[in-house]
């Protein structure tokens, strides 16, 4: 068998703040994000081989349909403001594989799924921020995928279940958000506890065996200071595809760290 066709891992990783891995942090001590720096870092060699490609749907994007970019040559997208103008002229030039973003449109059509393709879509910073630190050589193909703009998580835990025989043709999956998204919540006394507190409950679900996982899930707003957490959900969304995507085995957190007091994690199913 080719190496690169091995089956490969669903994995929810946190993407950090905007250009967070290429700079000296401005809103707190400059090793602020140096933890998950080292996680991404690692990512590559925690794979059972080199993927053939990579599938990334990135909390940034949102689509009325589930969008697949189809880009040749995506370009980068600097979707962020106010930092320093060196994260402006980041180069990240992995390519794009318009093949495979139709075979992924091709499969959530066939489980009924609103689909469409955009032949311009580039690499947003929830795509190249974390894969540059991830693959930085930035040979593997690379194919985004929106969010649906309902941001109903059924319907992404769906998603992911329709692109799971991807992962056996050699296809990375990862959904990048963070587990902890709420702006104003960062560097307050009250967050840490709070954010532990969802970080617990949701490492927990995603644990569970698949049929328990997907309940919880969908009900997420039940957890403990869950819209704290996540005031709007757009970030924890790419967890549910990821989820999704997993197959019967629990999943399994890979990653922790509390950046600006708040819990965040990193899950892997494999």
């Amino acid at each position: 068998m080719n190496a690169t066709l091995q089956r490969q891992p669903a994995i929810f990783l946190p993407h950090g703040g905007g250009p967070c891995f290429f700079m000296e942090w401005t809103w707190g001590p400059a090793d602020t994000w140096d933890a998950t720096k080292r996680f991404l870092e690692g990512l590559a060699a925690t794979l059972p081989a080199t993927p053939k490609a990579i599938l990334v749907i990135s909390g940034h994007w949102e689509e009325p349909a589930f969008t697949a970019g189809a880009a040749a040559k995506p370009e980068l997208i600097f979707d962020y403001s106010g930092f320093p103008e060196q994260t402006y002229r980041l180069t990240w030039p992995a390519p794009g594989d318009p093949e495979l973003a139709e075979h992924v449109v091709g499969l959530l059509g066939k489980a009924g799924l609103p689909t469409g393709l955009s032949a311009t879509r580039g690499f947003d910073h929830g795509v190249f921020v974390p894969l540059k630190v991830a693959f930085h050589d930035a040979q593997t193909p690379v194919v985004s995928l929106s969010l649906s703009g309902s941001l109903d998580p059924a319907l992404h835990l769906a998603a992911g279940r329709a692109l799971a025989p991807l992962r056996d043709e050699g296809v990375l999956i990862v959904g990048s958000g963070m587990s902890f998204h709420n702006l104003r919540g960062y560097l307050r006394p009250e967050t840490r506890e709070r954010a532990r507190a969802f970080d617990a409950w949701l490492t927990k679900a995603v644990e569970l065996p698949t049929a328990s996982r997907e309940l919880l899930l969908t009900g997420w707003r039940e957890a403990p200071f869950a819209t704290y957490a996540h005031p709007r959900e757009e970030h924890l969304i790419p967890l549910m595809v990821a989820a999704g995507a997993g197959g019967e085995a629990p999943g399994r957190r890979v990653f922790g760290d509390e950046p600006m007091g708040a819990a965040i994690s990193a899950y892997r199913f494999d």
